[in-house]
């Protein structure tokens, strides 16, 4: 029997996910993280991205974060995020759409515009694109 630990994954609205898993692969803001059994205690933030949760017996669920903090405490991981999206759930089209969107208002800048904003709406797209991605790639293994 594998090593397990305690999964909770929160939004700011919901809890989307809570129980045993053999691993956690998050993306943190100095790259992807993988958590398992026995790992040391940790507080890091996490960029728009993917969540990888690999339950005993090997299913994965992915999910979708825009971000916030994973915590490893003993035996538990703990995922806080603004928002966060089980990506079977997720509009792909929209998520395409919103890329554009922020890909345009990027290239035709006008005198009221803002590039924090734009670029961040870019970025959680492309994240939801990526996600969207994992899912595929676990599909057609």
């Amino acid at each position: 029997m594998a090593m397990t630990i305690h999964c909770d994954i929160v939004s700011a609205e919901q809890q989307i996910f809570s129980g045993i898993v053999e691993m956690v692969v998050a993306t943190g803001v100095l790259g992807d993280l993988g958590v398992v059994y026995g790992h040391a205690p940790l507080l890091t933030a996490l960029v728009p991205g993917p969540v990888r949760v690999v339950k005993p017996g090997g299913e994965e669920d992915v999910f979708y974060v825009s971000g916030g903090f994973l915590e490893v405490q003993p035996g538990v991981v703990s995922i806080l995020a603004d928002t966060a999206l089980r990506a079977s759930d997720m509009d792909e089209a929209a998520a395409e759409q919103a890329r554009n969107e922020a890909l345009v208002s990027i290239e035709n800048q006008a005198s009221e515009f803002d590039y924090g904003r734009a670029s961040a709406r870019l970025a959680e797209a492309a994240a939801q694109l990526r996600t969207l991605q994992k899912i595929r790639q676990k599909a057609g293994r």
